[in-house]
């Protein structure tokens, strides 16, 4: 027998436009705390320059140095070889300060606000992964700019720069995430710049973003191809750089599955931020 047009909607039907409605909220929500990150970044536009500084140097003093050491494998350019390695840098150093900021919003009793208002707690947490990335990308910029006047040969087609977005994204959430586990377990600013120091460098120096892994000692090669800061620089390496190839897929699968797993721990612990 069928069903009047005045019949009531089932209960199947109810429950997708539920679904429907929450998922939409929630990137509204999501949105909403991306664009508070972006207010604040606009108001003090020298922190992302005050940043970049750092990586700029590194990308031009050591390059320029090491430029005319022939150890390449493959006699790639070592300008041009280093670049990836210093915007993976970026992204990591940026990102794993996070925390910081992050502190100093609960000692002015934002995230206790954050956490009163109707806003999910996941769409909190990705909302400030999201703008992690966006400060990254803006310092990214600024690098591969200087590195093009340097003189290295970059591959800036455009399914390179989709590519280089979505390993920025994914490298970004997964150190910001990581940033704010560690934020929400030392709770205080100093014992966060701490932290940040000591895991930067080991993972900057552990990775394959100075040097390539079949030149270090075995023992070395191993904490790379654990390191996830060396996915981050072979998927930055294999998209930018003609001559080296990388596996993709696997780069992106592994950064991928660690930045989940980091924003599912992130959200778990985002509330210990307002105790």
């Amino acid at each position: 027998m069928p069903e009047r047009p005045d019949a009531p909607p089932s209960a199947s039907a109810e429950a997708h436009r539920g679904l429907v409605q929450r998922t939409a909220r929630w990137f509204v929500h999501t949105g909403t705390i991306v664009e508070i990150e972006v207010r604040k970044l606009s108001k003090d536009p020298w922190e992302l320059v005050i940043r970049a500084i750092q990586p700029l140097l590194w990308l031009v003093v050591f390059g320029s140095a090491f430029s005319r050491i022939r150890v390449l494998p493959d006699n790639t350019d070592y300008t041009t070889f280093l670049t990836p390695g210093i915007l993976a840098q970026s992204v990591t150093f940026s990102s794993i300060f996070f925390g910081i900021t992050l502190i100093w919003e609960k000692d002015q009793g934002l995230t206790q606000k954050y956490l009163a208002t109707p806003i999910a707690r996941s769409a909190l947490v990705v909302g400030k992964l999201v703008s992690a990335g966006l400060r990254a990308l803006v310092q990214g910029i600024v690098i591969l700019t200087v590195a093009g006047l340097l003189g290295a040969k970059l591959r800036l087609d455009f399914s390179a720069i989709v590519g280089v977005l979505v390993f920025v994204a994914l490298g970004a959430a997964f150190f910001s995430g990581l940033s704010l586990g560690i934020a929400a377990l030392v709770r205080t600013r100093d014992r966060m710049m701490g932290m940040g120091q000591l895991i930067t460098l080991p993972l900057f120096f552990a990775s394959n973003a100075l040097y390539p892994i079949g030149l270090m000692p075995p023992w070395l090669q191993l904490v790379a191809t654990a390191n996830p800061m060396s996915y981050l620089v072979n998927g930055f390496r294999g998209l930018l750089v003609p001559s080296v190839a990388t596996n993709l897929g696997l780069d992106a699968l592994v950064l991928g599955t660690a930045t989940l797993a980091m924003t599912l721990l992130a959200t778990w612990l985002y509330p210990r931020l307002a105790r």
